[in-house]
């Protein structure tokens, strides 16, 4: 039937072309090849591109690498686009249906139709795919990701400058002309308003907006990074005067209806310089069982629902914790004021009271609105002293005022212990890798690197923290209520596979189980093998190797309304409960907490939550990531500049990563830095996929995870914030 003579639908005329393209009659995507089959539809031809264009969105068809149009493979495929510097790109996959995508797609150089990096995008499978990755092209842009850029403005010429991004995902400078450079100079930190994303054979062009300041003044180096993760630093007016009016004291109408605990001996233990107290514990014991209380700043009573205060705290999500400032959730007048719980003055409180038998079983509890004041505000170093040393509150002058507290202070070591036993019997995973301490000076200059220390108060908040979240979300679970989980899902599978023939191959074993009736390949483990894993593996050459091959195997826990359990801590009910100052899930459910306990969750209110709760966790665990991400690279820039100052000394640091391209090497400050393959001595090097190895052809010598080597501070890019080494 031909194509002129169909008098039929659009659909019908949908049909015939997708029963040429299965015929294999296929149909070339140069206008003058189309001449056979087009002279039958010249006076149509606009509607027959209309109908290929709306084929391929249906993805009824596919376009090949060859540019042939064939049959389609599946419903469309949206994601996030994300670039690299030499033209080719990655799309992250939204929209999978049966999850069978693991990785993300390759979207080959010249195949990414336009996108901007963070571009969402619809793409179209490559049937001619080679190497080990699926490939895709896109075609259709559906919402620009990235509407500003923050970069260092270079002026060219009287006329024009350009605009080089800090982002070292975007491969092209932004044209910017003279009259949209609002003054810049070269050597300028500014933000530009993107307002022509360009092509292939043009720049995107851009307009400044805000000009941070030159490149070496304190602090426009942090402030970069804030704006290119539009981190929002500044509280509006509106918000701040809704935070003044907020009352500084507790007055009796808050605490009509609460459970009275002020006589309840309790102190919060935090860092030093922590100003923000939003959690208090404590711990009697009696009749041969633990009562452990852990009492949370009732938040919610000072941000109401949908006010500008909550709408504020919803969109940032999280406090952000940057090396030299912090961006909090809530402002000041809050998170410092009514809301932190500072020692001596009565508080808001929702308190999760929990008794617990000498083998760690919580065998009962109660969740409740309180009203609390808090005896002492402790930090971690004073309790590790006073655990450490019975005799110093008799000792030393000004530690007598903690003397009654001892007692407490003890059955809280023991309670904390009991509590991690029961974890490590069930097999929650504990990888001990340090995190780090960056102290600047008063330029923002760093000047001592350092790992942060855990000991036993850090242990005990940790504890007791972790009792409490679970306990708060088992309760919800089995009452059947929407609310916010914090949930770990089970690694990737092929990544516990290579782990567990990798670690064959040392006469290491750890038990998989098969996954059935999927399509991808793979393996389940339990997290108890992993935790049995690191137990055999502790103080040996190879604990640090197999260490970091298990954590890479881990996927990134986040917020969801589903309830499928915690990987890592090995427990099925989890939830963040004792942080709304600073986390945004938290304070959501202290509101439904809140609800529920006074009646108030009837259809309406749980129908509500029902459809606002799987935004609020998608928008958390997003700005989650960004705060993260935005925590590290700050990390980064301060390491880099740190090791500017030193280069040419020699350190003793272990390999924590292997690549085809050379070894990553971390120092016992927690500075990493990369041995490129090229300056590996004495030997043409190549990467052992399958080991973790960097082998020499000619020697065997061999470079492997977790092994000590010595290292020479060769060069710092504080632009690409990095480190080289060579082998010292």
């Amino acid at each position: 039937m031909g194509y002129k003579d169909q008098k039929a639908s659009w659909e019908a005329r949908k049909k015939i072309i997708c029963e040429l393209v299965n015929d294999s009659i296929y149909v070339p995507m140069k206008e003058k090849e189309l001449a056979a089959f087009m002279q039958v539809a010249k006076e149509d031809r606009e509607e027959f591109r209309s109908i290929l264009r709306e084929l391929l969105e249906e993805r009824k068809l596919s376009l090949t690498s060859g540019a042939k149009y064939v049959k389609g493979n599946g419903p469309a495929l949206i994601g996030t686009f994300i670039s690299h510097p030499k033209g080719f790109g990655f799309v992250e996959i939204e929209s999978a249906g049966d999850g069978a995508f693991q990785e993300d797609l390759y979207i080959p150089e010249g195949k990414a139709g336009g996108a901007f990096h963070r571009d969402t995008v619809e793409v179209a499978l490559l049937p001619e795919s080679e190497g080990r990755r699926q490939e895709a092209q896109v075609i259709r842009i559906i919402a620009r990701g990235m509407t500003q850029i923050v970069g260092t403005y270079d002026r060219v010429s009287e006329n024009y400058g350009f605009v080089i991004p800090d982002n070292t995902k975007l491969a092209r400078d932004i044209f910017v002309p003279r009259e949209q450079s609002k003054g810049a100079m070269t050597g300028h930190k500014v933000v530009v308003d993107i307002t022509d994303y360009g092509n292939e054979r043009k720049s995107p062009e851009g307009k400044v907006v805000e000009i941070l300041g030159h490149i070496n003044d304190p602090g426009v180096d942090i402030m970069s990074i804030v704006r290119n993760y539009e981190l929002p630093v500044e509280f509006s007016v509106k918000i701040m005067n809704q935070a003044e009016r907020v009352s500084q004291e507790v007055s009796e109408a808050d605490m009509a209806g609460r459970r009275d605990l002020r006589d309840m001996m309790m102190v919060t233990i935090d860092g030093e310089d922590a100003k923000d107290l939003d959690d208090a514990v404590s711990v009697s014991y009696e009749d041969g069982k633990y009562h452990l209380g852990v009492h949370i700043a009732d938040v919610t009573n000072y941000v109401q629902e949908n006010s500008a205060l909550d709408r504020e705290a919803l969109n940032r999500g999280t406090s952000v914790y940057l090396v030299d400032r912090v961006i909090p959730m809530l402002p000041h007048a809050l998170s410092n004021g009514i809301c932190s719980l500072n020692q001596g003055v009565d508080r808001l409180a929702l308190s999760c009271l929990m008794t617990v038998e000498p083998d760690g079983e919580i065998s009962d509890y109660e969740i409740c609105e309180s009203v609390i004041r808090v005896d002492k505000r402790m930090s971690y170093t004073i309790v590790k002293e006073l655990l450490e040393d019975e005799n110093l509150a008799d000792r030393e002058e000004g530690y007598g005022q903690y003397k009654e507290l001892l007692p407490m202070f003890r059955e809280m070591e023991k309670l904390a212990a009991i509590l991690r036993e029961k974890r490590r019997r069930r097999g929650s995973i504990d990888f001990d890798f340090p995190e780090c301490r960056i102290l600047l000076d008063k330029e923002g200059h760093p000047t001592e690197i350092r790992p942060y220390e855990r000991n036993v108060a850090t242990d005990i908040i940790e504890d007791f923290m972790l009792a409490a979240n679970e306990t708060v979300a088992q309760h919800f679970y089995w009452m059947e209520l929407p609310f916010v989980y914090r949930i770990h899902d089970v690694p990737d599978g092929e990544r516990i596979r290579k782990l567990s023939a990798f670690i064959n191959n040392l006469g290491l074993y750890m038990k998989a189980v098969g996954r059935t009736g999927q399509k991808t390949s793979g393996e389940e483990v339990h997290p108890k093998e992993i935790q049995k894993l690191l137990a055999k593996i502790a103080g040996t050459p190879e604990e640090p190797m197999i260490s970091r091959l298990a954590l890479r195997s881990m996927k990134q826990a986040k917020y969801s309304t589903e309830c499928t359990g915690h990987f890592g801590l090995a427990c099925q009910y989890y939830c963040h409960f004792t942080s709304p100052i600073r986390r945004y899930p938290d304070l959501q459910i202290h509101r439904i907490i809140k609800e529920q306990l006074r009646g108030r969750l009837k259809e309406e209110r749980t129908a509500h939550y029902r459809e606002i709760l799987p935004e609020v966790a998608k928008h958390a665990s997003e700005t989650e990531r960004r705060a993260d991400e935005a925590e590290r690279e700050t990390d980064k820039l301060k390491k880099v500049e740190y090791m500017e100052e030193r280069i040419g000394e020699i350190y003793e640091g272990v390999i924590s990563g292997i690549t085809s391209w050379g070894i990553y090497v971390e120092l016992p400050s927690t500075v990493e830095g990369l041995v490129h393959v090229s300056k590996l001595p004495g030997d043409y090097f190549r990467y052992d996929e399958s080991r973790y190895e960097m082998v020499g052809d000619a020697t065997g010598k061999s470079y492997k995870l977790g092994m000590p080597v010595r290292v020479r501070v060769e060069d710092c890019d504080r632009f690409n914030r990095t480190i080289d080494f060579s082998i010292a």
